[in-house]
């Protein structure tokens, strides 16, 4: 019942819609429930949200253990983050001249490592404000920056915004691949947390800073400010280095080189971060916007100045340091004068483009004596080409620097070639490699026509197609390259007189690296240059002196050996040993040689640095044996520094990474081969040969010089050897194959004059300077026919310097009908 009270008229009010007076039905709310149907349904509710509870419950665990199963699989082959902890990033070996100029920079990836200390703030910041504001405050990943970032990708339905942090991005860069996958992002994201517990922020950053990529083949910040500025990091203005830290987001993109004003809006945005960041106050901001960009001038180093030295700079690193050496960061200074190393290679270049135009060899080729004469009447079938000059025949075999004779077979001038039949191969030649032989720059339709036969070594192996030629029937044909093998080649060493320390090296023409660098590696006969080496010997002996005579006529000696004199001094009169060598008589060397023993002359040349293979025989007095030009200028610098040997040297420092300097190969101690009395009685001959012999051209250079020519057999190498008191020198000029160099081509012709070239520009501006005499010699006038004392009248007579105790004692016959009064000798002069 309901306690509710009646209304006044005692009866109940009607449901809406029903008529008064009715009896109507109850409505569910006023029906009463029954006790038991509510406890049913409580128990129904209690089991169903613990069924709903349990599920999440389940799905939660379930959940867990498949994330936690997961992150073990992902962390089950994750790389070591404590290997950063010692981590050697590859980088740049820069080898240096004396002077420090930049001869070369060796890498695999162009980097080098600079400590976060040595950074100034602004640089940091900068880097900060651009990739990772809040780097410092987060444990690895930015939460925030992620969301943010998907965001922002969502919205316009593609990547825009990353939500990589600096740690993230080390870990992406340094240890993981580039894959762009959900499994990749995890394993990113477990990384970054652990490398944030092995690692301080600053080594991180420092990994960073050192590792990321800034365009134009540059690693880290230290590379990106030399080759942006021209600067080290730690000398970065507040703009520099904002606009530095622009790159990283789109190292090409934003490359000042590329496009400067998207470079300087960028470099904008930077510096508004900073400021926002509260890295920069409003007055450092204002100045930093408002400072223009100075880009250094592009830093890349020149090929050609010094490669040969490159070569024996990596060389020698790869000796000390055999497994650390590919990973550089070392600094290696040489020897090398930039100055003199380019005046040394002009006058290479410079002499052979003289005996290029001289033989013809500066384009173009010439035509086959048949197609020149086609349609003339009468003409004559030219004669059959042999030797050298005929064309090779059979399969080609990969030499380097094998020379073999081709015929063109075309020429194209689109492409800028022209193809050459070697044999059963076909080999291009790309002409602009070779100004050399075509300055006139003709293209090569002119350059070279066919059936011309002309010389080349093979660049690679012929390719392995089956084609006689290279290729298919009408498949593309497949050519081996060809080098230009036209005119000779050359070879200098410039060496510094007191220290022995190389100043210039030309090993090659073509000035490349890893070319052949015959100025250390190639052995060729030193003809007449190797006699000082005899006569020193004799003079050391006290045997000979420079007023002895020796026969120069022409005899068979011993073993049948018959020596020809290249000038022509047959049926003359003796000669002083001072004019024998002055004028390069081959018959005096041998005899010289045959008196003091060829096998005592073969030890003096290796107590004098000659180290290759020399036989004790009578052709070793004109030069038979090869030499390395190093090695012979190594001899002469012997004479000019007073007889004492030293070891050449190019390498005269390595640092390492570490800025420790290492310890170079040990060097032979120098020794001391003849007495300084001796080396300077060697040296006054040797101004004979410039003074009135066959290497008079060296007077060009209105100072004392001392030296040799040398022409080997057929006018295969030619040279000339020598030195003022500063600087030793030689010169060598030959085909690799032994060619000969033609008539006319002589050690004074053809050698000589590149010598001479770079003599001068060497000592340009310096003062003249006589070779200093020591004691121990006596200057003595003597008979200019005989060598002894003069006759009393005589008037053909001239001073002479010999060792002390050697001066002669005779007097000379008075000839038939000479006067002789009774007039005493003039007493030796002493010194």
């Amino acid at each position: 019942m309901s306690d509710k009270p009646l209304p006044k008229n005692g009866k109940r009010a009607s449901a809406p819609g029903v008529s008064e007076g009715v009896d109507a039905k109850p409505t569910p709310e006023e029906r009463p429930i029954p006790l038991v149907k509510k406890r049913s349904f409580k128990r129904a509710l209690a089991r169903w949200t613990a069924r709903v509870l349990f599920a999440f419950l389940l799905v939660g665990i379930v959940a867990t253990g498949a994330l936690f199963g997961m992150v073990k699989s992902y962390e089950a082959d994750l790389p070591s983050v404590a290997e950063l902890k010692t981590y050697h990033p590859s980088q740049v070996t820069r080898v240096l001249a004396r002077d420090g100029t930049l001869l070369a920079e060796l890498f695999v990836e162009r980097r080098t490592v600079v400590p976060i200390k040595d950074l100034p703030a602004h640089v940091k910041l900068a880097i900060l404000a651009a990739e990772d504001a809040g780097f410092y405050e987060h444990e690895g990943l930015n939460y925030l920056g992620i969301g943010r970032a998907m965001l922002v990708n969502l919205k316009s339905g593609r990547t825009r915004q990353g939500g990589s942090t600096i740690t993230q991005q080390v870990v992406k860069n340094m240890l993981l691949d580039s894959e762009r996958t959900y499994k990749r992002k995890i394993r990113e994201a477990l990384l970054a947390r652990r490398l944030e517990q092995e690692l301080t922020k600053d080594e991180i950053l420092e990994l960073y800073l050192n590792h990321i990529y800034f365009g134009h083949g540059r690693y880290g910040i230290e590379e990106a400010a030399r080759d942006n500025f021209g600067k080290s990091a730690k000398d970065l203005t507040i703009a520099e280095g904002a606009l530095l830290a622009a790159l990283p987001a789109g190292p090409e993109l934003y490359s000042p080189r590329r496009d400067l004003k998207r470079a300087l809006g960028r470099r904008a945005f930077v510096l508004e971060q900073m400021r926002a960041k509260g890295f920069l106050n409003d007055a450092q901001y204002e100045a930093a916007k408002d400072e223009p960009v100075r880009l250094a001038p592009s830093t890349d180093v020149s090929s050609e100045l010094a490669p040969e030295v490159v070569q024996i700079a990596r060389k020698t690193l790869h000796e000390i340091e055999h497994e650390r050496a590919a990973r550089g960061g070392y600094t290696i200074t040489t020897s090398i004068d930039p100055r003199l190393q380019a005046a040394a290679r002009k006058a290479v270049r410079d002499n052979l483009a003289a005996y290029d135009k001289r033989h013809g060899y500066d384009g173009p080729l010439k035509a086959p004596v048949a197609v020149a004469q086609r349609g003339k009447p009468g003409a004559k079938p030219p004669p059959a080409p042999v030797g050298r000059d005929a064309p090779f025949e059979g399969t080609p075999q990969y030499e380097q620097h094998r020379v073999l004779t081709g015929v063109v077979a075309s020429a194209d001038d689109v492409t800028g070639t022209f193809d050459v039949r070697v044999g059963t191969a076909l080999g291009v030649v790309k002409l602009a490699d070779f100004d050399r032989y075509n300055p006139k720059k003709l293209p090569p339709s002119l350059y070279a026509p066919v059936g011309a036969r002309v010389r080349v070594s093979l660049l690679g192996p012929v390719p392995n197609t089956g084609s006689p030629f290279g290729g298919d029937a009408g498949a593309p044909v497949a050519k081996v390259p060809l080098r230009l093998e036209l005119g000779p080649e050359s070879a200098f060493v410039a060496m510094d007189v007191r220290t022995r320390q190389l100043l210039a090296l030309v090993g090659n023409t073509e000035a490349i690296s890893g070319g052949l660098d015959r100025a250390t590696q190639s052995r060729r006969q030193p003809g007449s240059t190797f006699k000082p080496v005899v006569y020193s010997y004799a003079l050391h002996t006290h045997k000979w002196t420079p007023a002895t005579l020796v026969d120069v006529n022409p005899q068979v000696f011993a073993g049948g050996y018959r020596p020809a004199n290249y000038e022509g001094w047959a049926d003359k009169d003796p000669l002083r040993l001072r004019e024998a060598l002055a004028n390069s008589v081959n018959v005096a060397a041998v005899r010289v040689l045959e008196d003091v023993g060829p096998q005592g002359v073969v030890d003096w040349a290796r107590a004098l640095g000659i180290q290759s293979t020399l036989k004790p025989d009578l052709s070793l007095a004109l030069g038979a044996y090869e030499v390395e030009p190093v090695e012979l200028c190594g001899a002469y610098a012997t004479f000019a520094g007073g007889g004492t040997w030293e070891p050449w040297q190019v390498i005269t420092r390595i640092v390492g990474p570490d800025g420790k300097d290492l310890t170079l190969p040990t060097r032979a101690p120098p020794h001391r081969v003849m007495d300084p009395a001796e080396a300077y009685l060697v040296t006054h001959m040797l101004t004979s040969v410039v003074d009135h012999g066959t290497g008079q051209r060296a007077k060009d250079l209105r100072r004392p010089v001392a030296g040799k020519t040398g022409t080997s057999n057929d006018a295969k190498d030619t040279w000339f050897a020598g030195f003022t008191t500063e600087i030793a020198a030689v010169a060598w000029v030959g085909y690799d194959d032994g060619k000969p160099l033609g008539g006319g081509e002589t050690g004074g012709s053809t050698a000589l004059p590149a010598w001479v070239a770079f003599m001068k520009a060497a000592h340009e501006n310096r003062p003249k300077a006589e070779f200093p005499r020591p004691p121990g010699l006596v200057n003595v006038t003597i008979d200019a026919k005989t060598g002894k004392l003069p006759w009393p009248g005589d008037t053909e007579t001239m001073d002479e310097v010999f060792l002390q105790g050697t001066e002669p004692t005779d007097t000379a016959d008075v000839p038939d009908g000479g006067a002789a009064p009774a007039v005493d000798a003039a007493p030796p002069t002493e010194n």
